[in-house]
């Protein structure tokens, strides 16, 4: 196999979330153990934005609308408009208790997920060995592998601990001892919905200033916190404001994935990189995307509060299920939407299962691997859905762990 085939390899989107439809491999006529399921079906690989689950922030259409009227709108800075990146820097100090300086902090992305690949790239070459917590985001390891460089795990000990990610910091410190000089981590953590403990998040910081470490943390749930959980910003502690960028934006929470805007915010250095990076990738986020950033933090009184009690009744409702299940083993999110299962022993492979859960339940999770390469008895769930199609749904999921329970 070829260099370059190897580096896209990396990058294998076969078990991805929202790629499912792709996985044709049918299981063995003599692996199935009984009909259809009945149920509607229900996709957990991605939150639902249709009318029966969580529209879109209201006033989102009507900036983007006037996003177009607007002849300058088409065509701005490679890093975002500039009056919007003002604008972004009030709210975004506001909110992570750091100040922030649009003209040079500041570069509006297409989506998180640019501004993840924007990041990392700012920070990592052919070579570097780069820590990563696990589970976290899919993304991370493929980036970093097909950017040439090593991941180098931190596990989440996200089922033994409370109050607190379970990060384990003499493992973060011993490869920051060896020379890794990038972390990379999700807060709160996807595919798990743990939050790190401000304690967690100190220590992070007091690690990366010994060592001269940047960090990244991708923030995209910091606002779907659950009543009383504490939340601490990574740029807010006495972190080197010159070795961290935090990632944000309003697709999951606000439900405006499909404008494709993200922001990330932190080091001007880092942030210059990401531009002249930008410039030949995508040259900017969409320009009349950009707009619906206006409506970003300035939701109406009570939305965001009614939308974070929403997560939490389905949320509710998906545990009450599965914990019915012998043997499955789940930690309550503290954020976000996603649901993290371990299962009990199946006569399927993690893979298999998924397919079943497809063909036979109308249910699309995805397999807890693309998360963890390890974590083969784990799936995730994102329940940003309609809550009695989800509640069903997750009923299904069960009735199959029994039906191939070994």
């Amino acid at each position: 196999m070829s260099a370059i085939e190897k580096k896209f390899n990396a990058l294998g989107v076969d078990h991805a979330p929202g790629q499912e439809i792709r996985q044709q491999a049918a299981l063995a006529k003599s692996q199935l153990r009984g009909d259809v399921l009945p149920g509607c079906p229900v996709d957990f690989s991605h939150g639902d934005v249709g009318d029966t689950a969580f529209t879109p922030l209201p006033g989102a259409l009507e900036h983007f609308v006037q996003g177009t009227a607007r002849g300058q709108q088409a065509y701005t800075e490679y890093r975002g408009s500039a009056d919007l990146r003002d604008d972004l820097a009030k709210k975004l100090a506001i909110f992570t208790g750091a100040p922030l300086t649009g003209t040079s902090e500041i570069i509006i992305t297409p989506g998180t997920q640019g501004a993840l690949f924007l990041a990392a790239a700012a920070t990592i070459t052919a070579g570097d060995q780069v820590a990563i917590a696990t589970p976290d985001y899919f993304a991370n390891r493929k980036i970093i592998a097909f950017l040439g460089a090593q991941a180098v795990p931190i596990r989440i000990d996200f089922l033994g601990r409370q109050n607190a990610a379970g990060i384990d910091l003499e493992q973060l410190q011993a490869a920051f001892k060896t020379g890794v000089r990038t972390f990379l981590f999700s807060n709160p953590n996807n595919p798990t919905g743990v939050v790190y403990s401000p304690a967690e998040v100190g220590e992070i910081a007091r690690l990366a200033n010994r060592y001269g470490a940047t960090v990244i943390v991708d923030q995209l749930y910091a606002r779907l916190l659950y009543a009383g959980q504490a939340y601490t910003h990574l740029r807010a502690t006495e972190i080197d404001p010159d070795h961290v960028l935090t990632i944000m934006g309003p697709s999951k929470t606000e439900s405006l994935s499909g404008y494709r805007v993200g922001a990330a915010f932190g080091a001007p250095k880092l942030i210059e990189r990401m531009e002249k990076l930008q410039a030949i990738v995508s040259l900017r986020a969409a320009g009349y995307c950009q707009a619906v950033l206006r409506a970003w933090f300035a939701e109406p009184a009570g939305w965001m509060q009614n939308r974070i009690e929403q997560h939490a009744a389905i949320r509710d409702d998906l545990l009450r299920v599965l914990r019915q299940v012998p043997g499955l083993a789940v930690r309550t999110p503290e954020a976000g939407s996603y649901l993290f299962p371990c299962l009990p022993q199946l006569d399927l492979t993690l893979h298999q299962f998924v397919l079943a859960l497809r063909q036979q339940a109308a249910v699309t999770v995805t397999a807890g691997t693309e998360f963890d390469p390890h974590a083969t008895d784990a799936i995730r769930l994102n329940f940003s859905q309609n809550r009695s199609a989800s509640t069903q749904a997750a009923e299904r999921i069960a009735q199959m762990i029994e039906r191939y329970r070994r």
